[in-house]
């Protein structure tokens, strides 16, 4: 049997063939850890990492060729924001891909932010999005994360909010909501696709996605508050409907935190500090690199380095 290495760089020699080829990179990716087994776990988070990471350009292509609908969907996304955001508060958005929605969202609500924050799992993605901030003139601090840990400590962002960011995530949905209240300081904001308001086709479609269901049900578990659930005016696709839930974090936090202190070694969980080329977590010695400008902030890229420091 292969080992991981052998697997992870099949996985990224064929599938960077195939998607040059114009096929699918999923559907190579499938093939080859059906044909090994016991290869699931990293390697096929590996093969969604690389199948994401070589679709990189194709938001900002699509926000380029329909800026009216990316202006319909980032003021409706603000509208929701705007209801449980303090004044002068931080947001973050998860899964912020090539940020066309962040970029949208912070020009629209304008004064009413004080810092804006977006990751993603794909350093491609998050490099593209950098760019079309500046194309769009707005700023917002954007890193490489893991919505399943994202290297923030808790309450540290006043509202945290998704666009379809956990949509691929189905049967961990109690999971991403959680992480999602526990950096959150006062509401989660989740435009997600709304399975339960959707109408059969639209639900056989998500079903075939493995999209996300039970939202609320999740969020109640949790013991948030469902502010407002309902299904949204727009969406980029009638087959994948949009619905927004909006969660009040229980035991909301008042406290406010400086912005360098609110990172978190996604290993550790111990206080990171920016320190020129890199993110140091002082009391273990773990050093998270910054490539062209943009932190890697998930466990994967950590670095023990006691003397970084």
């Amino acid at each position: 049997m292969k080992t991981n290495l052998d697997q992870l760089r099949t996985l990224i020699v064929g599938m960077r063939k195939a998607y040059a080829r114009g096929e699918n990179a999923m559907a190579f990716a499938r093939s080859r850890l059906a044909d090994d087994i016991g290869s699931e776990g990293g390697n096929a988070l590996s093969a969604t990492l690389i199948a994401y990471d070589l679709q990189t350009g194709d938001y900002t292509q699509i926000a380029r060729s329909d800026p009216k609908l990316l202006h319909i969907l980032c003021n409706q996304a603000s509208q929701c924001i705007k209801t449980v955001l303090p004044k002068g508060g931080s947001i973050l958005e998860v899964g912020v891909g090539e940020a066309t929605t962040l970029a949208g969202v912070v020009q629209l609500l304008g004064e009413d932010i004080g810092s804006a924050y977006g990751f993603d799992i794909s350093w491609s993605r998050v490099d593209e999005g950098g760019k079309w901030l500046i194309e769009s003139g707005q700023k917002a601090e954007l890193f490489v994360g893991d919505l399943f840990n994202i290297p923030l400590i808790d309450s540290s962002i006043d509202v945290v909010y998704s666009s379809h960011s956990l949509e691929p995530n189905g049967g961990r949905e109690e999971e991403a909501i959680a992480e999602c209240l526990r950096v959150a300081r006062h509401a989660v904001v989740l435009i997600e696709p709304a399975y339960e308001l959707a109408n059969a086709e639209a639900r056989a479609r998500m079903d075939s996605h493995g999209y996300v269901r039970g939202l609320r049900e999740a969020a109640e578990r949790l013991g948030a508050t469902v502010l407002e659930h309902r299904l949204l005016e727009h969406a980029s696709n009638q087959l994948n409907p949009s619905g927004v839930l909006i969660l009040a974090k229980p035991h909301s936090t008042l406290f406010c935190v400086d912005d360098f202190s609110i990172w978190r070694c996604p290993l550790t969980g111990s206080r990171l500090t920016p320190n020129d080329d890199v993110f140091y977590a002082a009391e273990v010695g773990i050093a998270y690199p910054i490539l062209r400008g943009i932190p890697l902030l998930r466990e994967e890229y950590a670095v023990v380095a006691s003397k970084c420091e």
